[in-house]
């Protein structure tokens, strides 16, 4: 189980005691992304996550803010999606006050020092050009700009453009910092061997000071009612493989038929034993790589298929994994296949919730981004109340020829593949 406390200054806390371990994990998410950001914005969210790592009055520099931690052997991070940035600290429970007075420390007194600002403008430039570089890393992004748009923050680059970050000042990253990073728009967790710990009162000494009072407000995604054709988007590039992501607009956080999404993602390509995988893997020998998975917002998500193709084979493999999808649309799914991909999620999530890191991500982001906070039990309740109805439902309202969107990167020239394929015959 779980406890909840808010602080006066409005920072929720989330405590989770772990049998069993000597460890605490103490993570604090924002919310605050690349969804938040402007035009002009992209890729901020991203670079203060960075910032917050160059040095505070109290320890000048990387080197003595990361000697703090690594000394206790500590395992510490941080990461910015869409709609949110987390900093975590992982480390033995002895230490709990040495990992919330360095968090604190990075959060609230970060100096942004104007050289250390230009130094990482270099870093997040060949970080970019790292993903842009790799198709298998960088196909989500490509199918979400089709998908959303690059004129919407959801269809933008969560670390922004090499343009676009070299162009970021001081002032722009302070005032932005400002505005959403106040204990109302945050999140602390604390998870692990909490007994015997003073929580509240070092939560009180190192995350009670007041603030101002942030309404974080992003623009809401509407998928137009029009589009009435398959959207593609291709890169050419020149490699030996062809990444491909095809995938349709599905559901938010909120919708209750996201439970059924999670199933059929896991029935169709969601391990070695799935539909896809057997289907243009083992059977006709298309890919080495496929998989399926879904990208869920407050607003908004997409259901995605991803395969590493060879260039020769990007027709028949796309036709026969159309096929698969409609024969799900027609004909559902058995009971058998459903119990498995049941059992998967439950057997995954066990898995995971083994560490205190995983234990304080499960919260933080259901207290951060949701109505309601559900316990591991809660949320399999509703998993396993999905039934086969549910699964062919979902299908034949997601699955829709009208609203397909396919990324390749490869290459393939876009005029000659649109000339050659026609998605809508297939669904």
């Amino acid at each position: 189980m779980f406890q909840k406390t808010t602080l006066k200054n409005g920072l929720r806390l989330i405590t989770a005691n772990i049998e069993g371990t000597e460890a605490i994990t103490a993570l604090v998410l924002f919310k605050v992304g690349s969804r938040y950001e402007t035009k002009s914005e992209n890729g901020i969210s991203h670079f203060i996550e960075h910032m917050m790592f160059k040095g505070t009055k109290k320890r000048p520099n990387t080197l003595a803010l990361s000697k703090d931690l690594d000394r206790v052997g500590a395992e510490y991070n941080a990461f910015t999606s869409r709609d949110y940035t987390g900093y975590y600290v992982k480390v033995d429970a002895e230490k709990l006050e040495l990992a919330l007075d360095v968090l604190s420390d990075m959060l609230l007194n970060s100096k942004f020092e104007e050289g250390e600002l230009e130094k990482e403008k270099g870093v997040i430039s060949e970080e970019i050009r790292m993903y842009e570089d790799n198709p298998m890393m960088f196909i989500d992004d490509l199918f979400e700009e089709n998908l959303f748009g690059s004129d919407h923050p959801l269809g933008r680059s969560i670390a922004g453009t090499v343009k676009g970050i070299n162009g970021f000042s001081r002032k722009k990253m302070i005032d932005y910092r400002e505005k959403y990073y106040t204990p109302n728009n945050t999140v602390l967790v604390l998870t692990g061997n909490l007994k015997n710990k003073k929580i509240n009162e070092l939560t009180e000494k190192y995350f009670g000071e007041n603030g101002k009072k942030a309404k974080p407000v992003f623009e809401k995604f509407v998928y137009p009612e029009k589009n009435n054709h398959p959207k593609i988007k291709i890169k050419n590039k020149e490699t030996e493989q062809i990444q491909l992501a095809l995938g349709f607009p599905a559901y938010s956080y909120f919708d209750p038929q996201v439970y059924a999404l999670n199933l059929l993602s896991v029935i169709l390509g969601g391990n070695m034993s799935s539909r896809l995988f057997i289907s243009i893997r083992e059977k006709r020998g298309l890919c080495y790589f496929i998989r399926s998975y879904s990208n869920v917002y407050e607003d908004a998500g997409n259901v995605v298929i991803q395969a590493g193709l060879d260039k020769t084979r990007i027709m028949p493999a796309i036709k026969a994994i159309l096929e698969e999808l409609q024969k799900v649309k027609k004909f559902g799914v058995k009971e058998e296949e459903l119990k498995r991909a049941k059992d998967c999620i439950k057997g995954r999530l066990i898995l995971s919730l083994e560490d205190s890191s995983s234990v304080a991500d499960w919260y933080a982001k259901q207290e951060l981004l949701m109505k309601e906070v559900l316990t591991p039990e809660e949320k399999l309740k509703k998993i396993f109340s999905v039934s086969g109805d549910d699964i062919k439902k979902v299908a034949n309202d997601i699955f829709l020829g009208e609203k397909l969107n396919l990324a390749i990167i490869g290459p393939v020239n876009e005029e000659e593949f649109i000339k050659k394929i026609n998605l809508n015959s297939f669904l």
